[in-house]
């Protein structure tokens, strides 16, 4: 049996999409639904880093922000995207933002949302995957953005 099987993009679209009216139901404005949707994806990230983390380093674990951030981007992004990111870059203004670029984010490709959510951005989900590995990599409190 394949202990790296694929789930297809319109499963995981269609359980984004279910997530994301599940909170709608229950939240007001488009900000409060971001951040609910940036804390559920903390636990996910979280569980998916150790996940992979224990199938691809062999117990070791990387020490530095780089090290750590080319992982995510590269290793934990094709198992939960079935591709890598497109880009990982380092801010000009500061030593200590980096932002990781998907061109064409899952969260973003088939979610169509009404009039009254304006700017909502569902990469905010995936945001809080990326939050959750670096949390669990102690990396706490390091600001990244995924932009699209």
């Amino acid at each position: 049996m394949d202990a790296h099987r694929q789930v297809s993009a319109a499963a995981c679209a269609y359980l984004v999409s279910e997530m994301i009216q599940h909170f709608m139901a229950r939240i007001r404005t488009a900000a409060d639904l971001e951040i609910t949707l940036h804390r559920t994806g903390q636990c996910v990230g979280a569980k998916v880093y150790e996940l992979v983390s224990a199938r691809e380093k062999s117990g070791r674990r990387e020490s530095g922000i780089v090290e750590v951030l080319q992982f995510i981007s590269i290793t934990c992004w094709k198992c939960l995207f079935g591709k890598v990111a497109d880009s990982l870059e380092r801010s000009t203004d500061s030593e200590t933002e980096f932002m990781i670029h998907d061109a064409r984010p899952m969260t973003n490709r088939f979610i169509s949302l009404p009039p009254s959510l304006g700017q909502l951005n569902c990469a905010s989900y995936i945001a809080g995957i990326v939050a959750g590995m670096l949390a669990c990599a102690q990396f706490v409190g390091l600001l990244v953005l995924v932009i699209y």
